[in-house]
């Protein structure tokens, strides 16, 4: 049946997204064409949240680690949008891409499946 997830980033600047991906973050990618890079993603879960207005899509990379995935991440010049929050859940921060989205980075702290 269902054998994966396919993410889609709308962006201002897909080719910086793209380069981001693929020289930041070290994804392995495939060219399907035109330099529409697709990236291999990290295991990911999916949770549903009650929304308290439209419903939405968020996009949260996660990491065992915080402090010293945020610390790699600032040396590459990445630009951190929100403080770093504790939750019961985990540990989250966001930051900015070259597009001009924002993508929540966390460490888990609840059980995985």
């Amino acid at each position: 049946m269902i054998n994966g997830a396919h993410v889609v980033i709308h962006s201002n600047d897909a080719e910086a997204d793209r380069a981001f991906f693929r020289d930041v973050l070290g994804w392995e990618h495939v060219d399907a064409g035109h330099g529409w890079l697709i990236f291999k993603a990290p295991p990911t879960e999916v949770a549903c949240h009650p929304a308290d207005g439209e419903p939405s899509h968020e996009l949260l990379l996660m990491c065992n680690d915080l402090d010293a995935t945020t610390a790699e991440l600032t040396d590459k010049g990445v630009e951190f949008t929100r403080p770093l929050q504790e939750a019961r859940w985990g540990r989250v921060t966001g930051f900015r891409l070259p597009g001009g989205g924002e993508v929540g980075l966390y460490e888990p702290r609840h059980p995985r499946p």
